[in-house]
């Protein structure tokens, strides 16, 4: 008996598909070429997390609807010089992720064979020809696989519609195969459409539809607090929460826009692409926003300097930086197919990002460090303990990012095959969450009270931070005999606590 389960061929090419799936439930094919892998020319159709048409995204036991894979119009289509004979199959194979030992089999020529060879059909497991796949074991009827051929000199070939209904919740695979050697030059046109029993969103898409509208529901919370805070005590505004406004706005935006993005990608299977072009926009402008008013923040602007003087050229350079390469980023990983981009690409993309978040944070804490100390030399307590506040909230922010980018490494390379689908959603929400989370803190801190003032920068003497002095001034020993200083402070007026005027200083008064 022919060992299958020996077979990889298929796992490199599942292994990049899964990484990058295609986020359409309508697979679109227009002039694909196949491409030889091993003994076989072959097209990868599509892969989605799909729920079983008996369950639904809640596991409860109600049936919204039907989960399958249909194909529509998918055609084959060979040059006009090569339509002079009648072609072996042309198959499409639909397996679960689960099943991928089942197609291919033994070693022959040096590779894995996915194509039956007259060698192996003299041994009676295969026909010469057609794909090498055994039945699973836990349903007799998967993979699917079915094909048609080319007769004579005909130049188009066409699968018959049909429907392919889903009654095990996992991630399904589409390829198509042919073992011709002869239709090296063919192209597939059409499309295949999946679907989950609660619209065509992809499966491990589908819990962020109910998400957003969990998070716009929290944005509209903390604005009806924020804004009547505002309303009530607008007189009391400083510079700072003019600012914190601004990001409520947009993260209040932002949610809205990626509820209705799924929403419409869940109805039509087609993702939107204006909405999804706002929403990621939003999103940029939002995070970048943020983390300008964090370094902001962090250097005393609006508390305890007016202005932030010589860097504020070289913040907004940064915030522009960060804004550029965070939109391209977001802008290819949610609009298009994603499953174009190959692992160096996306690495190209996400390492700018990555670096210039690091370069906020260590900008941001250093800030910080000079901050305290001045309200510290200065004994501004109330501001003092406000920072402290933020800073520890900025570190638990920070040890927590951290942690979850580890947690983030170890799920995916554990996940090689992305069985774990249905938890994918949690990594993407979880960042909303602790930038949502981070947000409260500083409307907490910084919430428009009639108290507002005391937090805010004041034209005093001893508040000189718009100067960037980071040491405090030495002060140089005098000449003067110390009895002609002490004359001469006798000589100055004080006033004591009744209002009578004196000649006494009070540090000038012995026990």
């Amino acid at each position: 008996m022919l060992k299958l389960r020996d077979s990889f061929f298929f796992l490199p090419i599942l292994c990049f598909c899964l990484v990058f799936i295609v986020d359409g439930s309508v697979h679109e094919y227009n002039g694909e070429k196949f491409v030889g892998k091993g003994n076989a020319f072959v097209v990868h159709g599509g892969s989605e997390g799909i729920y079983s048409s008996f369950a639904d995204l809640y596991n409860v036991t109600a049936t919204i609807g039907d989960s399958y894979i249909r194909f529509e119009k998918v055609t084959f289509r060979r040059p006009k010089e090569a339509a002079n004979f009648s072609s072996k199959a042309i198959q499409a194979v639909v397996f679960e992720v689960e099943d991928r030992d089942s197609i291919g089999g033994s070693a022959y020529g040096g590779q894995r064979a996915v194509c039956c060879t007259a060698d192996l059909t003299k041994l009676g497991v295969c026909l010469e020809g057609e794909v090498i796949y055994r039945p699973s074991t836990e349903s007799p009827n998967w993979p699917k696989v079915f094909g048609i051929s080319f007769n004579g000199d005909d130049e188009v070939a066409t699968l018959r519609s049909r429907s392919i209904k889903i009654t095990k919740t996992g991630v399904y695979n589409l390829y198509f195969i042919h073992c011709d050697v002869n239709l090296k030059d063919l192209t597939v046109e059409g499309k295949t459409i999946w679907k989950n029993p609660n619209g065509y969103l992809p499966g491990r898409m589908a819990p962020l539809m109910n998400f957003y509208g969990f998070m716009s529901l929290a944005f509209v919370i903390l604005g009806i607090f924020w804004f009547s805070q505002y309303a009530r005590f607008w007189r009391e505004i400083f510079p700072l929460q003019n600012c914190i406004t601004l990001v409520i706005t947009l993260g209040m935006l932002e949610m809205a826009l990626w509820y209705f993005d799924y929403a419409e990608f869940n109805e039509s299977g087609i993702r939107p692409v204006g909405i999804t072009m706002w929403a990621v926009s939003f999103g940029t402008i939002k995070r970048t926003v943020s983390w300008i008013i964090i370094l902001m923040v962090s250097m005393g602007y609006g508390v305890v300097r007016p202005t932030l003087g010589g860097l504020t050229s070289k913040v907004i350079m940064l915030g522009a930086t960060f804004f550029l390469a965070s939109e391209v980023l977001e802008v290819v990983e949610n609009v298009g197919a994603v499953s174009d981009l190959s692992g160096k690409a996306r690495l190209f993309l996400v390492l700018p990002v990555a670096i210039l978040d690091a370069f906020f944070i260590l900008w941001i804490f250093t800030s910080l460090s000079a901050t305290l100390n001045k309200l510290q030399a200065r004994r501004m307590t109330v501001k003092l303990d406000i920072y402290r506040k933020f800073t520890n909230a900025l570190a638990v922010a920070v040890i927590v990012s951290v942690g979850w980018i580890c947690y983030e490494l170890y799920f995916k390379l554990n996940d090689v095959y992305n069985e774990q689908w249905q938890s994918a959603w949690i990594i993407p929400a979880f960042w909303q969450v602790l930038s949502f989370s981070l947000l409260c803190v500083i409307c907490v801190l910084w919430a428009p009270s009639q108290n507002s003032m005391r937090y805010a920068y004041s034209d005093e003497a001893n508040e000189g931070f718009d100067k960037d002095d980071t040491t405090l001034t030495l002060i140089k020993p005098s000449s003067t005999p110390m009895k002609d200083f002490k004359s001469a402070a006798e000589a100055r007026p004080v006033q004591d606590h009744n209002g009578a005027w004196n000649g006494d200083l009070e540090e000038d008064k012995t026990v």
